[in-house]
């Protein structure tokens, strides 16, 4: 008897460790869920480092809730980097790397219930592969246009923030696309993964200028027009650099480079593009006209992404951007 009381208390004396919760990869604050007020809002980073007054304006329409991170590989480094910029009940980073997890009750709670999401990078494709017509991808989608909470995304996460979607299973490199826009690198897809509020039209890119990726984005643009007879728009921003919209579709670019608004026109379609020849859109030297913004810290410049408005830009200056036998050219805009 006095042997089972010693391993009796010998049990209780054992720290009690929490079953972590399905995905779960670290979390920091307390997993009980609040409710706070929030704004809804769309943060676009291309990558390449943190853009701390991204996370500032997110986490102020966060209202201090529940923060969760999402993405297919990696750690809960987010957790720190968020926490540190200012006070929430939660910070907690999912890793999602198959379909049953991606459809995992508990996982899509865990999102639904967060007052701001944020989208890692890594490779768009894993974010596809597995989240695409599931609960994950709905949750996502309850978050943007029903529970209206700020949602963000890096790199591959801000490559998925977009109704156009390309998923990159091959990065695509500007030169090679633009002599021939149906390399099998070019893998697009219209309004078929997340529904992001304002940009049902819109296909984003980024690391731009470092990667040199606008030569890559316009050929993308010049395949939606070819393939499904729609001129869309592009929003790109570089690295360090967020392209910051409102809940009423209002832009400005928080950051340390500059960030791209591409406009087509129904009226200059592509004068070719076929496969394996060089695209040609030139339209006379006006095929697409590029608004380009400056950022800042605390954010600079306005463009209205509801409308794409060229009277309602601010801040920055407009560019003529074409393409010549499969060389991208730009020009100021007078």
């Amino acid at each position: 008897m006095k042997c089972l009381l010693i391993s009796f208390a010998i049990l209780i004396s054992l720290p009690i460790v929490a079953q972590r919760r399905p995905a779960s990869v670290g979390v920091l604050g307390d997993t009980a869920d609040v409710q706070t007020p929030t704004r809804g809002g769309l943060a676009l980073i291309g990558g390449g480092g943190n853009v701390r007054g991204a996370f500032q304006w997110m986490l102020q329409r966060s209202g201090g809730g529940d923060v969760v991170v999402l993405r297919a590989t990696g750690n809960d480094s987010y957790n720190y980097d968020i926490d540190s910029v200012g006070k929430v009940n939660s910070v907690e980073t999912l890793v999602i790397n198959s379909r049953a997890l991606a459809d995992n009750d508990t996982v899509a709670r865990i999102i639904r219930n967060a007052e701001m999401l944020f989208i890692a990078g890594g490779d768009q494709s894993n974010y596809y592969r597995y989240w695409k017509n599931t609960k994950t991808s709905a949750a996502i989608d309850y978050l943007m246009n029903v529970k209206q909470v700020p949602v963000g995304g890096t790199s591959a996460g801000c490559a998925s923030l977009s109704g156009f979607f390309y998923s990159g299973d091959i990065s695509a490199v500007s030169a090679k696309v633009l002599n021939n826009p149906f390399d099998s690198s070019v893998t697009l897809h219209q309004n078929d993964f997340l529904h992001p509020p304002f940009l049902s039209n819109v296909l984003t890119d980024q690391h731009y200028v470092t990667r040199k990726r606008a030569g890559r984005h316009v050929t993308f643009l010049s395949r939606i027009i070819t393939d499904w007879q729609v001129f869309p728009y592009g929003i790109a921003p570089d690295e360090r650099t967020a392209v910051c919209i409102d809940e009423k579709g209002q832009a400005t670019v928080i950051g340390e480079n500059k960030a791209y608004f591409i406009l087509t026109d129904a009226r200059k379609a592509p004068e070719r593009c076929q496969p394996g020849q060089p695209l040609q859109w030139e339209q006379h030297q006006h095929a697409l006209k590029v608004y380009e913004i400056q950022a800042s810290p605390t954010g600079h410049g306005h463009f209205s992404v509801a409308n794409f408005r060229e009277n309602q830009a601010r801040g920055g200056q407009w560019y003529w951007w074409w393409v010549k036998d499969g060389i991208l050219h730009t020009q100021l805009k007078n």
